[in-house]
This record gives C-alpha cells, sequence and structure tokens, in this order.
C-alpha cells in the first residue's frame, strides 16, 4: 500500500467586512509566497526573481536566497 496524505485545508469567513478583507490579503499574501519561497530554494530562477521582488516590496518578508554553483567547480575531480 503507498502512502497517504491527509490535508486538513484551510476556511475561511469572507463576510465582506474589513477585519476579513485585511485578513484574506494578509493570508494570501504569505500562502502565495511560501510557495515562491520554495520553489526558491529549489534554484528555480524565476521563483528566485519573485521571491526577490515581494521582499522589495514587503520588508517583512525574509528569504534566503540560494547560491549557484558553477558546473565548473561541481566536476572538479
Amino acid at each position: 500500500m503507498g502512502g497517504e496524505v491527509i490535508n486538513g485545508g484551510f476556511g475561511m469567513l469572507i463576510d465582506g467586512s474589513n477585519e476579513a478583507e485585511a485578513r484574506l490579503e494578509s493570508m494570501l499574501f504569505w500562502d502565495v509566497n511560501n510557495g515562491i519561497a520554495r520553489r526558491n530554494w529549489a534554484r528555480n530562477e524565476n521563483a528566485v526573481f519573485a521571491i526577490q521582488r515581494a521582499m522589495e516590496l514587503n520588508p517583512q518578508l525574509q528569504v534566503t536566497i540560494p547560491h549557484s554553483v558553477s558546473d565548473d567547480l561541481l566536476n572538479k575531480v
């Protein structure tokens, strides 16, 4: 039998209030950037660009940017 995954999901009541709007904007910002950060750490060039841009727009967001190793250095024997 293969592995099993349980996703608890996420629910948010969006009732049109200013408070709900602020919570939704915050949640979407952090949720989306979490996914971009993970792809950045996998060295996806577009994700590296996107997360750097997001950090410029919001100083509270701090994500470690990976350093690439040149193929010459990596393949030295």
